[in-house]
């Protein structure tokens, strides 16, 4: 079998996806900020307080990689952590009044960085986008089970009042 006649989709939408998931980490570290980040302060502002574990999966990463994370989060006040009263397993997670501070001064870079992924895109465009990344999310997730989608759904998960992660 010889070389496809065109670039796979999936190629195609790996190497954009690690080029904007580089811009914008670049974009957050611009002022400060990271991925990561971003990622534990805006989940965190969807569903406050959380179970550290459901953060992870919510994330897609594993455990010790988000302990990593919240430990040095911690160590900046921009979160805390704590066990579950009712059940002393679960370790919650909040954002402490830095925290919430550090999501309004990090959203603005979020704004400024989708403009810019925006640029030349008309609203219909970006609708469109939107319905053709659901049905490629779909298609996986039909092939593989709910598992493997599931993470993903929640990680891009934002509150009302924030700015979409790209």
């Amino acid at each position: 079998m010889g070389r496809p006649s065109i670039e796979p989709i999936g190629l195609r939408l790996a190497r954009t996806a690690k080029l904007v998931g580089r811009a914008f980490d670049d974009a957050l570290a611009e002022v400060g900020g990271s991925l990561p980040v971003w990622l534990v302060l805006v989940s965190l502002k969807a569903r406050v307080p959380g179970a550290q574990r459901e953060l992870a999966e919510a994330l897609g990463i594993e455990g010790p990689t988000l302990t990593h994370h919240l430990s040095r989060m911690e160590a900046a006040g921009l979160v805390s952590r704590h066990r579950d009263p009712d059940n002393r397993r679960i370790q919650r997670v909040e954002l402490t009044a830095a925290g919430e501070a550090e999501f309004d001064r990090l959203r603005h870079r979020v704004v400024a960085f989708d403009e810019r992924l925006r640029a030349g895109l008309t609203v219909a465009d970006v609708a469109a986008l939107g319905a053709l990344l659901d049905r490629l999310q779909a298609n996986v997730a039909a092939a593989v089970g709910p598992s493997a989608t599931g993470a993903t759904a929640a990680a891009g998960a934002a509150p009302a009042d924030a700015e979409p992660a790209p």
